[in-house]
């Protein structure tokens, strides 16, 4: 079976100060119906990363489609985990994180030198 190209998504969102501690408690782990629903999507890996100096959140994920990678959004799981994280983090009215999405500037890939 042909495995699809991964997309690879890399973001940026913002805890509030004071909760990284809590923010990391809530990850350890995420909720079981979250990973069904993120593996069910598409999502091959996906990783968060923590500045502690400046709160800053870089988000990874490799995804299959990026409807599908939309789609989870609508789903009432996202939806109550963003619920569940609003007070940890800088987020739109309807909880969404607020994020910006970043550009790749550099990949170090087999086809530079062919390994």
């Amino acid at each position: 079976m042909e495995s699809l190209p991964l997309i690879r998504k890399a973001f940026v969102f913002q805890l509030h100060p004071g909760k990284a501690p809590e923010y990391q408690r809530r990850h350890n782990p995420i909720w079981p119906e979250l990973v069904t629903i993120l593996r069910s999507h598409g999502v091959r890996s996906y990783s968060i990363f923590l500045h502690p100096e400046t709160l800053q959140l870089f988000a990874y994920a490799e995804i299959e489609s990026e409807e599908r990678w939309a789609a989870i959004a609508e789903t009432s799981e996202c939806q109550r985990w963003w619920a569940s994280m609003r007070e940890l983090m800088v987020t739109h009215p309807d909880d969404r994180p607020m994020s910006v999405n970043l550009d790749c500037v550099f990949d170090l890939c087999p086809s530079i030198d062919g390994r």
